[in-house]
């Protein structure tokens, strides 16, 4: 499954899969196929610093939703299930501070 182009206004703000940077997804070839369980979710960031998840399905009775996400939700999503990292983690989250374990 690829992303898709999605716009959807949430209190006021736009958020657009064109216009925004893919940051990370779970959508990786397994042998098989791409899907994980029949969802594939991607991790966006708008131009003005607003994260965004677009969730694609195949299951019949779902739709493919957009859905505005925080900061802390964004960075769990990208060092957790959404493996598949399109830029790197200082790209993806400017100004977040990494410090060593």
């Amino acid at each position: 499954m690829k992303p898709v182009h999605m716009l959807r206004i949430v209190n006021r703000k736009r958020y657009d899969t064109k216009t925004a940077t893919l940051l990370a997804s779970d959508c990786y070839w397994d042998g098989h196929n791409f899907e994980r369980r029949g969802r594939n979710t991607w991790l966006y960031r708008t131009p003005k610093g607003s994260h965004f998840t677009l969730t694609r399905t195949q299951w019949q009775g779902e739709q493919d939703s957009l859905e505005p996400v925080s900061l802390e939700e964004a960075i769990s999503l990208y060092e957790g299930s959404l493996s598949e990292h399109e830029v790197s983690y200082e790209e993806a989250f400017p100004g977040v501070e990494i410090e060593d374990a």
